[in-house]
């Protein structure tokens, strides 16, 4: 399979919301915002467990949202700040739909959606 025709997306996320970046269709050139994703995040909670637990389950969640922008992905490469970028990748490891995808990360500061795409972009073609 050709760079070209491969199902590559970019992610930039943080624990608050997500960029998707990727190509409307795999013949297409351009990379190009496909959606943004926000996390609803917890409730607050007085009990500490429970809202332990109902951060976890709103950060599957989240996920689970990114990744139905990005059915049947080759290549993905996941960027942004602090750890969640990680958490995400193993989290698409262990879903049977994306096991076998060729999964990157980076770390990186807020990017606009220009930035972002100029990114993932050179990132791709290299």
């Amino acid at each position: 399979m050709t760079q070209r025709n491969k199902k590559q997306f970019g992610v930039w996320m943080d624990s608050q919301k997500a960029t998707i970046i990727g190509k409307e269709n795999t013949a297409s050139a351009t990379f190009e915002v496909l959606n943004h994703i926000k996390n609803s995040g917890s409730d607050g909670n007085s009990n500490e467990n429970a809202a332990h637990n109902q951060e976890i389950a709103a950060t599957q969640k989240y996920f689970k949202e990114i990744a139905q922008m990005m059915p049947n992905v080759d290549e993905i490469h996941v960027t942004g700040t602090g750890q969640i970028q990680q958490q995400f990748i193993k989290f698409l490891a262990e879903t049977a739909q994306y096991k076998n995808t060729v999964a990157s990360e980076s770390t990186s500061n807020k990017m606009s959606d220009e930035e972002s795409i100029s990114f993932f972009t050179n990132h791709f073609n290299q």
